[in-house]
């Protein structure tokens, strides 16, 4: 593990020289890039591995650990809370917690970057959902482009890593599914630089790769910020 997580660190700093950022920057490195990154990140699209989608065989949700496990080497990993809570506590606003430890989020209001619309949250049986966790780079993608041959230990990373995960709208990201960038964006178009950013930077950190049309519509998506 620890060697999976000194690449993937290693990466990070190369990003880090890359785009500019500071020790603070890297730290935060969760927040939505500022619009001075955009043109770092289209020349970071050139550093990724473009070749085609390997099949899908094998996949399984399982392949990437227990969903939102706390025992995980990644930022919020070990600090007592499920990975679904924190990123909630990260991404709402006028947050209530149902614990002393602030690790149950029981309601919050979600700016929501994919539809632009604001959600009040509610946790319950039939409420939850209307917030989801998303996988900016979905876990079947990553699957089919590369993380067939990581280690069980970097894809669990990967699918708890907040850098990869965004609350959102609950029927945006069912309609988004297991989509990459040529298939699908956010209809909040204000967004979309900041969402093709971030996607780049999980494939540059993880050595994600990208198909020609994917890379072709990062580009398109960034000339156009």
């Amino acid at each position: 593990m620890k060697r999976v997580l000194t690449g993937i660190a290693s990466v990070v700093v190369l990003l880090a020289v890359v785009l500019g950022w500071t020790g603070d920057d890297i730290l935060a490195r969760s927040e939505p890039a500022p619009a001075a990154d955009v043109g770092a990140s289209a020349e970071l699209v050139d550093s990724l591995h473009v070749r085609g989608r390997a099949p899908k065989t094998g996949y399984a949700r399982e392949q990437f650990g227990e969903p939102w496990t706390d025992a995980v080497d990644v930022e919020y990993g070990r600090n007592g809370c499920d990975t679904r809570n924190d990123i909630l506590r990260r991404d709402l606003t006028e947050v209530v917690f149902g614990d002393d430890r602030g690790c149950r989020v029981m309601s919050g209001v979600l700016d929501d970057p994919y539809t632009g619309e604001r959600i009040d949250f509610r946790r319950g049986e039939r409420t939850s959902s209307e917030v989801q966790i998303d996988h900016l780079v979905p876990l079947s993608d990553a699957w089919q482009k590369g993380a067939q041959q990581w280690s069980r230990e970097k894809r669990i990373a990967f699918a708890n890593d907040p850098i990869n995960l965004l609350a959102v709208d609950g029927a945006a990201n069912s309609a988004k599914s297991d989509a990459d960038v040529a298939t699908w964006l956010p209809p909040h178009r204000a967004y979309r630089c900041t969402y093709v950013s971030k996607i780049v930077n999980v494939k540059a950190t993880y050595g994600v790769w990208v198909t020609q049309a994917e890379a072709d519509a990062m580009r398109r998506e960034l000339r156009r910020c």
